[in-house]
């Protein structure tokens, strides 16, 4: 039977729930244990597919097209395993399938409530992984301790506890020692209220993980043990940590993986070798090199927008020993000036994805002075869209080439639907989810960088290149060199004659892990690098992102 562990958030959101899942997670795989992460969120969407980026961030996109929370993409990047439609469970999905039940008649005909058939099904969901022959089950509840929404299920937790025993399911409790400047302390009261908020709901806490911004002396975790009722030595301190790759390291050296395994009765264990990932971490606080990239979208305002694209920026530095500053520049600022005053200092410049009309024009400055000046470029879904529309429109002379997504009537529409996707009403029945492979053509860019002929990538997208207009692209010197076989899809346009300008309709950051860092942005990177080191580009700090 696996094991469970629970993980809460209390006093605030946006504790980092989701790290320390991915952390714990991290550490028990290092001993030797087979581990799964999942997150049940209390909203009530289906799944956050058609959410506004500032409502919810990025969207992440698993293998078998699940849409999920962003938190997934932690699980994947920590602990170099694939997740898929069953990690991620939202209040949405549990209500949809207990009303369908219902309308089966599957509960004969009693009085559907939220105490037995929605806890009964949140249940279900917390234990469906464990067929899969996993050792230890991670689920992190979203939202807070005390939201309404998240009531079913602290209880669902509360009755698993009660039914499995304490040796086979516990609750780790994320939470805020704040510090008061006036003060100049450490305040636990708000941990203290948010362990009650628990306890009165029938769950006591097994472990404290501490975020705070100072260290935790004796006398204030011998406090929080003793109001808390936990244990001493599971009293957890979480200093913020330059980046998010050291907390399994801190967790380490706080035991945290023998303090759980003890819980467990868990003893034929391997010693925990993290020499590898303590190397990683090195080589990303430490670099010997930077490069400065610019990251062109409508929503760089808002850092888990782009989240996986930062990542694996992270990830494709280290391999390089390169620290890779982001300059975030927002698509709408460029509109109506001239693109290099953004771009003609930087050593790269990656256009992000997305949907919708906004900032488009911006784009497509930006990506035409590039080009023109073999600046490394790299676009990712929308971003390689706009690098055709750009390429159609300024040097096959189509001036009003354009996307249907953008302009209905445009005589040249260079992206368009499928014709299979044209009669479908719902925003999600348009999409192409999840992964498809892709042959790349023989003495390729990609192919030189992948190293092999056929790769898998992962997709969340509405609209495509054109194929009509192929032949053309390729005598002008931008060609598909990556199609999806069955259908004929373009999969990555390659312009000719530029050191590195590259454009794939997938999304390579969802498959960037700290193990197997995404060989695209590792090159990118390498070329930036290159490019930086031949005098074209200038440091420009005032510009660059503090986001680490």
């Amino acid at each position: 039977m696996a094991k469970y562990v629970f993980v809460t958030g209390g006093v605030t959101s946006s504790l980092g729930k989701g790290i320390v899942s991915a952390s714990v997670g991290k550490l028990l795989q290092a001993r030797g244990l087979k581990v799964a992460i999942q997150k049940f969120d209390p909203y009530i969407n289906v799944d956050p597919d058609t959410l506004n980026p500032y409502e919810h961030g990025e969207c992440y996109v698993t293998d078998d097209g699940a849409v999920t929370d962003l938190d997934l993409g932690h699980y994947e990047r920590f602990l170099n395993t694939p997740t898929s439609q069953k990690n991620n469970v939202t209040t949405g999905r549990i209500y949809q399938t207990v009303i369908q039940n219902e309308r089966k008649g599957l509960y004969n005909g009693k009085t559907v409530q939220i105490i037995p058939h929605i806890t009964d099904e949140i249940k279900r969901r917390m234990m469906a992984l464990e067929k899969e022959g996993y050792d230890i089950i991670i689920t992190e509840l979203g939202g807070t301790v005390g939201d309404i929404e998240s009531l079913p299920y602290v209880e669902s937790v509360r009755q698993i506890r009660n039914e499995l025993g304490p040796k086979n399911a516990i609750v780790i409790h994320l939470t805020l020692i704040p510090f008061l400047s006036a003060a100049k302390e450490l305040k636990t009261k708000p941990t203290q209220h948010s362990v009650k908020e628990l306890q009165k709901n029938g769950v006591q806490p097994d472990m404290l993980i501490c975020r705070t911004e100072y260290e935790l002396n004796d006398e204030i975790k011998d406090k929080l043990a003793r109001f808390c009722n936990v244990d001493r030595k599971s009293v957890i301190e979480a200093m913020d940590a330059d980046t998010i790759y050291d907390v399994p390291n801190q967790m380490n050296k706080q035991e945290v993986d023998d303090i759980i395994l003890t819980k467990f009765e868990i003893n034929n264990t391997v010693e925990p070798d993290l020499s590898k990932w303590e190397v990683f971490t090195d080589k990303v606080l430490n670099p010997t090199h930077e490069v400065n990239i610019g990251l062109i979208g409508k929503y760089v305002e808002l850092q888990d927008a782009y989240k996986s694209i930062h990542e694996s920026f992270i990830h494709a530095g280290a391999v390089n020993d390169c620290k890779v500053n982001i300059v975030t520049i927002h698509s709408e600022s460029i509109e109506g000036e001239d693109a290099a005053t953004f771009v003609k200092d930087l050593d790269g410049i990656l256009v992000a994805p997305g949907f919708g009309k906004r900032g488009i024009e911006g784009k497509i400055d930006a990506i035409k002075y590039v080009r023109e000046n073999n600046i490394p470029f790299f676009g990712i879904c929308l971003g390689m869209q706009m690098a055709a529309i750009e390429f159609a429109r300024n040097v096959i002379g189509y001036k009003n080439a354009n996307s249907i997504e953008i302009d209905e009537k445009t005589d040249h529409p260079v992206i368009s639907l499928m014709e299979a996707q044209k009669q479908k009403i719902n925003l999600g029945g348009t999409m192409r989810l999840g992964s498809y492979p892709c042959k790349l053509m023989e003495q390729s860019l990609c192919s030189n960088i992948y190293n092999q002929s056929v790769i898998e990538e992962r997709h969340r997208h509405r609209y495509e290149f054109n194929n009509d207009y192929l032949d053309e692209f390729s005598r002008n010197g931008f060609a598909s060199t990556g199609v999806h076989e069955q259908t004929g899809l373009v999969e990555i346009l390659e312009l000719k004659n530029h050191p590195w300008f590259i454009g794939v309709q997938f999304h390579p950051e969802l498959k960037s892990t700290v193990e197997n860092p995404h060989p695209l942005f590792v090159d990118f990177v390498k070329n930036a690098m290159l490019y930086r080191a031949n005098g074209n580009a200038s440091t420009i700090k005032e510009k660059v992102s503090t986001y680490s």
